[in-house]
């Protein structure tokens, strides 16, 4: 099934026309019955705002904003009825309901409580003949909102912007936000205003980074200044979700906030929050990239269980089920914005290139597309090597070499291992999702932020042929001790700029992780974020099992994860490739 005509079964996401009209009338003041919890004697009010976004002959889709202009209600319910046909499909940031023509629509665990003159969103796709028209009269808790029996209809708020179109690759033809925070510390380092202007991802790592952690921009602080960028033109903002309960089970430098059983305030905190904002019609003409909990699914096939990388931590979260519901949680809800499109963390190659890994993992991230209420079809592809630093390509060796009959499989480096660089794993492994029931236009994204290694170090061309070992070693481009190194790895460098469809099955190689903020403090160094010391980022560490017992490889003197590392970003510009 192409990649339009699923997502319309789901919740139509194609073009969102502004050609809906307005129902305001005078409110009501007739005191009601309030199911939901408001004061039997309070003044009730209402007016409505509904907007047909997109209609077409065999459905439309929907946009409905209600204010409360009587006292406080602690909770809502909105009926109207349709005049024809119309039967709901789907809702988002409302439960919809509808018995024969009659809709209900009611409040959301998260915005149940309208103060006077505070307002709710939310919208809906139904099936329908193509003449849909806007309902003559709502009902706020059994209160008449318009009087009016017809209503009058207006033209589109002409301060909404204009809805973009569903698209194959949300990539293709548009602009990429540029994170204005991030932009001003990198041009603030010397040499720095050489990449200020590319685009990055936005780290939604923490509840408080909603509303702006710290003093800093909140997520609908980043919409607006989008809104500002795009412009009459397409734009792409990227948002990294990523606040799982029990984070990072296998590592402690990018713990959370949230423990192992916290499920309940991922969903209602987090999660329903987010997607509250981004089903606001206000963005509904940005196209909204969400790359969705990074190092969290590839967790319970390799660092569960018997294995030598198992954790206790890993070991939880695999029995309770939270990272597969959370994921799942977070597709569903945060698909159903029309205009959002999910893409699910898928490690990199370095992770679970090997045959024990490759298979489950697909498995795995089957589950959680399928789970709390989500489908394959709320997933639009996968990242793969967010803030990692595998190689792009490896140009002079690949797997399928042999040096004096000893297959390059078999080097200390590739140990076994089906891929050699990100994009020949990201190719093969979108066809593997594929396989296990992912739609067949699924896209991947590749984060290219720090896998650039250039620089005096960059090989020239293939070692060696001494043994299978000098000639891998003397070869590639990553210049890591070890594959498993994954801290703040010195010696790497900025990889290939933001691009659209670079590749076959690519939809974009992107800077997920933003160049210079750390992955990890190399001491332990208290904060309120939840995150801990790990060893892989204390430059002096001998390693585990996971990085086959060698240095980590991790830059001295580093921040905790997130906050700005200056050292490190004047490293990824000196060995920057291709070269700044």
């Amino acid at each position: 099934m192409s990649r339009t005509s699923r997502t319309t079964l789901r919740r139509s996401r194609t073009a969102l026309i502004a050609a809906g009209a307005l129902v305001a009338a005078a409110a009501g003041s007739a005191a009601a019955a309030a199911p939901f919890g408001a004061s039997a004697a309070a003044a009730a009010g209402c007016t409505v705002d509904y907007k047909i976004q997109n209609q077409w002959n065999g459905g439309l889709t929907a946009a409905v904003s209600v204010t409360n202009t009587g006292d406080a209600i602690s909770g809502w319910q909105l009926e109207w009825s349709f005049g024809g046909t119309e039967q709901v499909g789907q809702g988002w940031n409302a439960t919809v309901t509808q018995s024969g023509k009659a809709v209900t629509a009611k409040n959301l665990s998260y915005n149940g409580s309208l103060a006077s003159g505070a307002s709710a969103s939310f919208g809906f796709n139904a099936t329908g003949n193509g003449n849909s028209a806007v309902p003559a009269t709502f009902k706020l808790n059994g209160v008449t909102c318009n009087g009016d029996s017809t209503g009058p209809t207006d033209p589109p708020d002409p301060t909404d912007p204009p809805a973009g179109s569903r698209v194959n690759n949300p990539y293709e033809g548009a602009e990429v936000y540029v994170n204005p925070e991030w932009s001003a510390k990198a041009a603030a380092e010397p040499g720095g205003s050489r990449i200020a202007q590319q685009p990055t991802g936005v780290w939604l790592d923490r509840i408080a980074a909603i509303e702006g952690a710290n003093g800093g921009m909140g997520l609908r602080d980043h919409l607006d200044e989008a809104l500002t960028q795009k412009g009459t033109g397409e734009l792409v903002v990227q948002l990294v979700i990523y606040n799982l309960p029990g984070r990072d089970c296998s590592a402690l430098a990018s713990n959370g906030e949230l423990g192992p059983t916290e499920i309940g305030r991922y969903k209602t905190e987090y999660i329903d929050p987010i997607a509250a904002i981004l089903g606001d019609s206000k963005y509904a003409g940005l196209r909204i990239v969400t790359t969705v909990e990074i190092d969290s699914l590839p967790n319970l096939v390799t660092n569960t269980g018997s294995r030598p990388t198992a954790t206790p931590a890993c070991d939880v979260m695999k029995a309770n089920g939270n990272y597969v519901k959370g994921v799942g949680y977070a597709l569903s809800k945060l698909g159903d914005a029309p205009n959002v499109y999910n893409y699910i963390d898928a490690g990199h190659h370095g992770w679970i290139g090997w045959d024990d890994n490759f298979g489950p993992s697909a498995d795995t991230f089957h589950a959680a597309a399928t789970a709390e209420g989500a489908t394959v079809n709320d997933v639009h592809g996968f990242i793969t090597n967010t803030a990692n630093y595998g190689a792009l390509t490896e140009d002079h060796f690949s797997i399928d070499d042999s040096v004096n009959g000893t297959s390059v499989r078999q080097s200390k480096w590739v140990d076994w291992n089906r891929y050699t660089d990100e994009q020949s794993f990201a190719q093969a492994f979108r066809d593997k999702l594929v396989s296990v029931g992912f739609n067949s236009d699924i896209g991947m994204l590749i984060d290219t932020s720090r896998n650039g290694w250039g620089g005096t170090q960059r090989p020239a061309g293939p070692g060696a042929t001494t043994s299978v070992d000098t000639y891998v070693d003397g070869g590639r481009y990553d210049r890591r001790i070890h594959l498993g190194n994954w801290c703040n790895q010195s010696g790497a460098g900025l990889g290939e700029r933001p691009q659209a469809a670079p590749a076959a099955g690519i939809d974009a190689y992107v800077w997920m992780k933003p160049p210079g903020e750390s992955d990890g403090s190399s001491k332990a160094i208290p904060n309120d974020e939840g995150k801990g010391f790990d060893r892989m980022c204390d430059p002096t560490y001998t390693g585990n099992a996971r990085n086959g017992n060698n240095l980590s490889g991790a830059l001295p003197d580093a921040p905790v994860s997130g906050h700005w590392f200056s050292a490190q970003f004047q490293e990824l510009m000196k060995n920057a490739h291709p070269a700044l």
